[in-house]
């Protein structure tokens, strides 16, 4: 009996003593994988991409605008054949905008070959680059779309190169190069994700950032939509303020009319937003929105510029951009170079917003490359 005491005592202990030297749990961080389930990708419906893909469906951890953990979607593809230069290269790719509706997002129209933007996803993937396209906060995961938030958008886009390295069975490994690519609303994120990095996610090699057809200043793109066939963007814009900082309270200033059309167009893809074409601010509300101080509070904390990115930057904007006017672009583009950063700029023939997308992806991307290579890179500050 005193045998059976001493042992069941023994036993005790070494459980005690094994409860005090066990490490505890880490606290869940941005870039933590929640999920990575396989998937497929098409590049059209029933057409699977020209080169063979690793694909995985993602869902990680990343922060808000407001500085809260959230959960992200997005997709991570990886070349299936092998990359003969060392550790393979991740490119973070922002999409344009989508739309507001889960529906919407880069992964859903990814997995039924909808997805425009990866043709020039595939010309990474030639490279033999990985590729993580973040879906942004609130697209693809409950919640509203906090739709040209920046600072949540580069978050995402920072937060989706690092679970890419998290992913088991990626064959991916932190301390490889990283670049980072996007237009329009992808444009503002990758370039948010510039300015964000040395503070938010430095334990990443960045090389270079392409930011196109950037909407640097909110409160000027949304003056220059106001009565405009595009204001549907500018009112979404409003919706996703409004999801990321919820003083803004936008549903308490809309009149019956404005509450109604955002209600309407809160589960809408970025074509259905043209039957908002032609209104102003002023048709959704009895108040100056845009000028009250809590909205431009946040828009002026939103705008691109203030910070300096340290990596080299290539930024490139249509003449002919309806959407965005060329100046914005440009004022941030001497805002930089006032501030030293090593900034290609290039101005394009494109007679439209998306033109420039098409016209200017390439460049962007055989000047990420390069980078990536590790050639020096020349500004035209």
């Amino acid at each position: 009996m005193r045998l059976r005491v001493r042992v069941s005592m023994t036993m005790i202990l070494l459980l005690i003593a094994s409860f005090v030297a066990a490490p505890p749990a880490r606290a869940a961080a941005a870039g933590d994988v929640v999920t990575a389930q396989p998937t497929t990708v098409y590049l059209l419906p029933g057409k699977l991409l020209e080169v063979p893909v690793n694909a995985w469906h993602l869902l990680y951890r990343s922060t808000s605008a407001t500085g809260s953990l959230n959960a992200v979607s997005g997709t991570l593809l990886v070349p299936k054949a092998s990359y003969p230069l060392g550790k393979r290269p991740i490119i973070g790719y922002a999409v344009g905008t989508h739309g507001l509706g889960d529906q919407c997002a880069p992964s859903a129209s990814m997995s039924r070959g909808g997805e425009a933007e990866l043709a020039l996803v595939s010309l990474f993937l030639l490279k033999g680059f990985a590729v993580a396209i973040t879906d942004y906060e609130g697209l693809g995961t409950p919640g509203v779309h906090t739709y040209m938030a920046g600072i949540s958008q580069g978050h995402a886009v920072l937060d989706s190169i690092r679970a890419a390295t998290r992913v088991s069975g990626s064959g991916l490994s932190t301390g490889g190069p990283v670049a980072i690519m996007g237009y329009s609303q992808g444009g503002a994120s990758a370039a948010w994700a510039a300015q964000l990095q040395p503070s938010y996610a430095s334990e990443l090699r960045l090389k270079g950032v392409a930011a196109g057809g950037v909407p640097a200043d909110l409160h000027a793109v949304a003056d220059h939509l106001d009565g405009d066939a595009n204001f549907g963007l500018a009112a979404a814009a409003g919706v996703g303020f409004d999801a990321a900082y919820p003083e803004l309270d936008l549903n308490a200033d809309l009149n019956d009319r404005g509450r109604a059309l955002l209600a309407d167009a809160a589960d809408d893809c970025v074509g259905d937003l043209d039957k908002l074409a032609g209104l102003r601010f002023s048709d959704l509300s009895p108040v100056d929105l845009m000028n009250q101080p809590k909205w431009l509070a946040r828009l002026a904390e939103n705008r691109l510029g203030a910070i300096a990115p340290r990596v080299p930057m290539f930024i490139y904007h249509a003449q002919g951009d309806e959407i965005i006017p060329q100046a914005i672009s440009a004022t941030l583009r001497s805002e930089y170079c006032r501030a030293g950063v090593n900034l290609r700029w290039t101005s394009l023939p494109a007679p439209s917003h998306v033109t420039g997308a098409i016209e200017g992806g390439p460049l962007a991307i055989e000047w990420l490359a390069l980078r990536i290579l590790g050639l020096p890179a020349f500004g035209n500050c």
